[in-house]
């Protein structure tokens, strides 16, 4: 409790960063548990930040020895599902559970020093929380043996864990990675993860042996997947890359191709192209439009899922053969003298790479968005599925006893009274939020677990940067 200090930075079209303005703030002054709306001047500068802080009491990380396991006493393990129980679902509903992680050791990492030898440290990531192992020098097989503790925020968080070479004032050497959705960890196994490349779709030399322990609220979790994400405050800027763009572009085209065949299903139903078909299609036209009622649109949606749920799974997405290589455009330093001509064909250069990577994020975003709705379907997280199936249950009991009238108004009424219940709420889309919990194609690439033992090809040092 102490004073905050803000920055705020600027950046140009050439990435080019400059402080315009700090301000600060007396956190211990401010209420607990209370928006506290704040227009701060700038120092230094013209303009005033507009923002809200809300000071909220949680659980922090923290980290000890294998010796002093926080859950591996009974009482305490008792206390914790006691806290996340279903009697306590509506009590402080952003403290979803409580993750354990220990991080015993790595076996067969890959030698980033000129000896031969690497020196490892490990850091873990949830959220916007970040911790890290000590670092164990001149080791291929080190072991820390260190116990993580983070509060869960979120059930649809990924855990990602990183091992890095420590190389003095440089920055440090990637040896490896795996990203491990909250929601697959078996509790209480020992399990070993093949290390993978920096896009997570290849093995990486080496494995990771870790230890995991979930506990949580399924209520709070549940309420907590329509509101949005929390947006991570270190984040890797999506770079332009020409095998990432040719990927989005044939998801796209695999997605177009879908609907196109759809479309023209029901094209030759009307053209009689099979007789039988366009009979059946003329019957089942006739009675549903008969018969149809409002509440059958959900109990529709909800027979398909029951209809894949029983389906023999026809086979997992395949694993991306090309790993994504970053084509970079080196930033250089232009002194203020150069030529005109030279200049104009800077900016050039710049505003063409922002179009293209426009287009690849536009691309990136419709692909997945089609991709997360195959796949809440396909039972491809069944936390998520089960959820829907449970709406849509719920949407149909209510369209089928209440009239529709009636549910529009309560929404508008809802809809116009926001603001003046909550000044500060901010405007969501729940089913937005929930298909952003939806892993896409590549998402559920990068978080399958590979065996150990599967072929690796050599790999050279690595040059990469944390």
């Amino acid at each position: 409790m102490g004073i905050l200090d803000i920055e705020v930075w600027g950046k140009d079209s050439k990435k080019h960063e400059e402080r315009l303005g700090t301000c600060k703030v007396d956190i211990s002054a401010l209420p607990l548990k209370q928006a506290n709306c704040l227009e701060l001047p700038l120092e230094s500068c013209l303009g005033t930040l507009l923002m809200l802080v809300t000071l909220t009491p949680c659980a922090g990380v923290s980290v000890s020895d294998l010796c002093v396991c926080p859950l591996a006493d009974p009482s305490e393990r008792k206390q914790m599902a006691q806290r996340f129980s279903l009697q306590n679902s509506l009590k402080n509903m952003k403290d979803v559970g409580i993750l354990q992680v220990k991080v015993l050791k790595a076996v067969d990492l890959l030698a980033a020093d000129f000896s031969g030898k690497s020196d490892p440290f490990c850091l873990l990531e949830l959220g916007n929380d970040r911790l890290q192992t000590h670092t164990i020098y001149k080791n291929l097989n080190p072991e820390w043996n260190k116990v993580f503790t983070f509060p869960v925020k979120d059930i649809h968080d990924v855990l990602e864990v990183t091992v890095f070479d420590e190389d003095g004032d440089k920055p440090p050497d990637f040896l490896g990675k795996v990203a491990i959705p909250l929601l697959s960890i078996r509790d209480g196994q020992t399990n070993c993860y093949v290390l993978k490349n920096k896009d997570l779709e290849q093995a990486f030399k080496g494995v990771i042996y870790l230890e995991m322990d979930l506990i949580y609220n399924p209520i709070k979790a549940s309420i907590r997947t329509f509101t949005p994400r929390e947006k991570r405050f270190v984040e890797d800027s999506r770079k332009l890359s020409k095998k990432i763009l040719s990927r989005d572009v044939d998801r796209v085209k695999r997605l177009t191709m879908t609907v196109w065949n759809i479309v023209q299903f029901l094209t030759s139903c009307f053209q009689w192209e099979s007789t039988l078909r366009s009979t059946v299609a003329f019957v089942v036209f006739l009675v549903t439009v008969w018969n149809f009622e409002l509440y059958m649109i959900p109990l529709a949606l909800s027979l398909l899922f029951v209809y894949n749920f029983i389906r023999p799974t026809l086979g997992k997405v395949g694993s991306i053969q090309d790993s994504q290589e970053s084509t970079d455009i080196d930033e250089e330093k232009y002194e203020d003298d150069k030529e005109s001509e030279k200049k104009g064909l800077i900016e050039r250069i710049y505003m063409v790479q922002d179009i293209v990577s426009t287009v690849q994020n536009i691309l990136e975003e419709i692909a997945s968005f089609g991709e997360r709705i195959k796949n809440t379907f396909n039972w491809t997280v069944p936390f998520l599925s089960f959820l829907a199936c449970l709406i849509l249950a719920v949407a149909t009991i209510t369209l089928y006893f209440i009239p529709l009238r009636y549910i529009i108004l309560i929404w508008g009424i809802n809809k116009f009274t926001k603001k003046l219940r909550n000044p500060y709420a901010i405007d969501n889309n729940e089913l937005l939020n929930f298909l952003s919990r939806v892993p896409s194609d590549v998402q559920k690439v990068q978080y399958a677990e590979l065996k150990p033992g599967s072929s690796q090809s050599p790999l050279r040092k690595k040059r990469s940067a944390l």
